[in-house]
């Protein structure tokens, strides 16, 4: 089996939490809370052990520490609960090694106050299906740190242009037009911080779970599994080499922009040439926090996703629709309109 890690109470032994509202780590058995410099000094590092990967990859399978049943993900899991127990377990070869993020952007946003605000955004719309609401739905709100890359650049550019000036003005009956050429020339090195890329395979059609950006990046932390405690993880399944021709391109695409939005005040400006390069980069990989509900509707075989930025509450998502009721609300509604046209007509006549 492989390896994982459960942090442990200090006090009883009982599984931590993190709890985001107050960032501090709880008990759920002796009620005792801890910061991190406490469990810091008092948590034994564990030593790193040698991890059978073809079993691991043949059937990811793995031992929770409390209760010693067999745990079942999938390639992609980090940080899951066992499904016996419930108890929080962190798969440690999926955040240790190559997989060992950089940073982690820690929840602020509590269930309690993700559930709020799930019900506050979702009864807001109109004709939802009832079961949308049921308690068992809500439950389903899940926190998962999801991963992703981030790039910090130089660029060097250069942009060659012509614009033109054109002036347009009359003498009497007589119009005059004076077009005037200038040769443009723009270049320099510019700064590029915090460009996130998606680092998991499955989310590159969950366009929504990028619609919660941007996240704080300025309250990043130095990883600790600990913060994992209490919430689902992913760890990438997209290395930066793959997205790294994309990235260059976009910032090709930046620099020339930059330097062509310098170029103002002209009626006409055409690009004759440009060119630019990566100067340094500096790619970090981290966990981002995301609130993520499901829904399946028994009228559609796709799942209707719901994402809420784990910091921010920034939420995104595509509801059902309550098809008969959306229906009879506009037959109503065309009933209601003719008769009152009818009644207008005959009160005219």
């Amino acid at each position: 089996m492989s390896d994982v890690v459960s942090h442990k109470c200090p006090n009883c032994d009982g599984p931590l939490l993190f709890d985001p509202s107050n960032q501090t780590f709880h008990c759920e058995y002796c009620l005792s809370v801890f910061n991190e410099g406490d469990l810091d000094s008092t948590e034994q590092k564990e030593s790193a052990e040698n991890l059978d990967q073809t079993s691991q990859e043949m059937f990811n399978l793995y031992d929770c520490p409390s209760c010693g049943a067999e745990i079942v993900t999938d390639d992609t899991t980090a940080a899951t609960f066992c499904y016996y127990c419930h108890n929080p377990v962190v798969l440690k070869d999926r955040v240790s090694g190559k997989f060992l993020p950089n940073n982690i952007l820690p929840f602020k946003i509590s269930k309690d106050e993700a559930k709020e605000q799930f019900l506050s955004w979702a009864k807001s719309k109109k004709f939802i299906p009832k079961d949308f609401f049921d308690e068992s739905q809500i439950e389903k709100i899940t926190g998962i740190y999801f991963p992703y890359w981030k790039t910090d650049a130089t660029t060097k550019g250069r942009v060659d242009a012509t614009g033109t000036k054109i002036t347009v003005w009359r003498v009497g009956d007589t119009e005059y037009t004076r077009t005037r050429k200038y040769k443009l020339t723009r270049g320099g090195t510019i700064n590029f911080r915090d460009l996130i890329k998606n680092a998991l395979q499955k989310n590159t059609k969950q366009l929504m779970i990028e619609s919660v950006q941007p996240f704080p990046l300025n309250d990043i932390t130095n990883f600790d599994s600990k913060y994992l405690s209490g919430f689902q993880a992913e760890k990438r399944d997209i290395e930066f080499s793959s997205l790294e021709p994309s990235l260059v391109g976009e910032l090709s695409h930046y620099t020339q922009s930059i330097l062509e939005n310098d170029m103002q005040g002209f009626t006409t400006l055409s690009t004759n040439h440009h060119e630019s390069h990566v100067l340094s980069q500096s790619n970090k990989y981290l966990l981002l926090p995301v609130w993520v509900v499901t829904y399946q509707s028994e009228t559609s075989d796709e799942p209707f996703y719901y994402a809420m930025n784990g910091v921010t509450g920034k939420t995104s998502g595509k509801l059902p629709i309550n098809k008969p009721k959306l229906i009879g609300t506009s037959l109503a509604l065309g009933v209601l309109v003719t008769i009152l046209i009818l009644v207008g007509g005959y009160l005219l006549f």
